[in-house]
Protein backbone atom coordinates (compact mmCIF):
# COMPACT_ATOMS: atom_id res chain seq x y z
CA UNK A 1 0.00 0.00 0.00
CA UNK A 2 1.28 3.28 -0.99
CA UNK A 3 0.84 6.00 2.29
CA UNK A 4 1.64 8.98 -0.37
CA UNK A 5 -2.04 8.47 -1.66
CA UNK A 6 -3.60 8.40 1.69
CA UNK A 7 -5.70 11.62 2.37
CA UNK A 8 -5.50 12.63 6.30
CA UNK A 9 -7.97 15.39 7.40
CA UNK A 10 -5.35 17.20 9.62
CA UNK A 11 -8.35 19.35 10.88
CA UNK A 12 -7.00 22.72 10.09
CA UNK A 13 -9.58 24.93 10.93
CA UNK A 14 -9.78 22.97 14.56
CA UNK A 15 -6.23 24.14 14.83
CA UNK A 16 -6.70 27.68 14.10
CA UNK A 17 -9.79 27.84 16.34
CA UNK A 18 -7.69 27.00 19.42
CA UNK A 19 -4.83 29.01 18.28
CA UNK A 20 -7.00 31.36 18.15
CA UNK A 21 -8.90 30.77 21.37
CA UNK A 22 -5.73 30.62 23.29
CA UNK A 23 -3.83 34.02 21.83
CA UNK A 24 -1.05 31.60 21.06
CA UNK A 25 1.98 33.71 19.61
CA UNK A 26 4.39 31.28 19.30
CA UNK A 27 3.02 27.20 18.10
CA UNK A 28 5.12 24.37 17.67
CA UNK A 29 3.87 21.77 15.47
CA UNK A 30 5.10 18.25 16.98
CA UNK A 31 4.50 15.66 13.75
CA UNK A 32 5.27 11.65 13.19
CA UNK A 33 7.89 11.04 10.59
CA UNK A 34 4.80 10.05 8.23
CA UNK A 35 3.02 13.42 8.26
CA UNK A 36 6.32 15.70 8.38
CA UNK A 37 5.70 16.50 4.46
CA UNK A 38 2.66 17.95 5.57
CA UNK A 39 4.22 20.48 7.83
CA UNK A 40 5.28 23.21 5.58
CA UNK A 41 0.99 22.92 4.65
CA UNK A 42 -0.15 23.28 7.74
CA UNK A 43 2.52 26.42 8.64
CA UNK A 44 1.47 28.12 5.84
CA UNK A 45 -2.56 27.55 6.59
CA UNK A 46 -1.75 28.94 10.06
CA UNK A 47 0.25 31.79 9.29
CA UNK A 48 -2.26 32.87 7.13
CA UNK A 49 -5.26 32.82 9.65
CA UNK A 50 -3.58 34.19 12.64
CA UNK A 51 -0.46 36.23 13.77
CA UNK A 52 1.22 33.50 15.41
CA UNK A 53 4.73 32.21 15.10
CA UNK A 54 4.87 28.58 13.96
CA UNK A 55 7.95 26.22 14.44
CA UNK A 56 8.20 22.59 12.92
CA UNK A 57 9.83 19.96 15.09
CA UNK A 58 12.34 17.92 13.22
CA UNK A 59 12.98 15.40 16.00
CA UNK A 60 11.04 11.94 16.67
CA UNK A 61 6.99 11.48 17.81
CA UNK A 62 6.58 7.83 18.36
CA UNK A 63 3.08 8.61 19.65
CA UNK A 64 1.03 10.96 22.97
CA UNK A 65 3.91 9.84 25.23
CA UNK A 66 6.95 11.64 22.92
CA UNK A 67 6.90 14.82 24.06
CA UNK A 68 9.52 17.06 23.03
CA UNK A 69 11.72 17.35 25.97
CA UNK A 70 12.99 21.30 27.19
CA UNK A 71 10.70 23.31 24.58
CA UNK A 72 9.00 24.92 27.95
CA UNK A 73 12.65 27.01 27.42
CA UNK A 74 11.64 28.36 23.54
CA UNK A 75 8.64 29.48 25.34
CA UNK A 76 5.79 27.50 23.41
CA UNK A 77 2.20 28.89 23.60
CA UNK A 78 0.98 26.14 22.05
CA UNK A 79 1.86 22.93 20.87
CA UNK A 80 -0.53 20.82 18.15
CA UNK A 81 0.87 17.27 18.60
CA UNK A 82 -0.28 14.50 16.51
CA UNK A 83 -0.15 11.24 18.30
CA UNK A 84 -2.09 7.89 17.47
CA UNK A 85 -4.92 9.03 19.23
CA UNK A 86 -6.70 11.68 21.28
CA UNK A 87 -5.90 12.45 24.67
CA UNK A 88 -8.49 12.14 27.16
CA UNK A 89 -8.69 14.98 30.27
Amino acid sequence: METENLSYDLEIEKIIAQITQEHAKTVLLHLPSGLKPRAKELQEAIREATDAFVLIWAGSNFGACDLPVGIEKLGIDLVVHFGHSAWVY
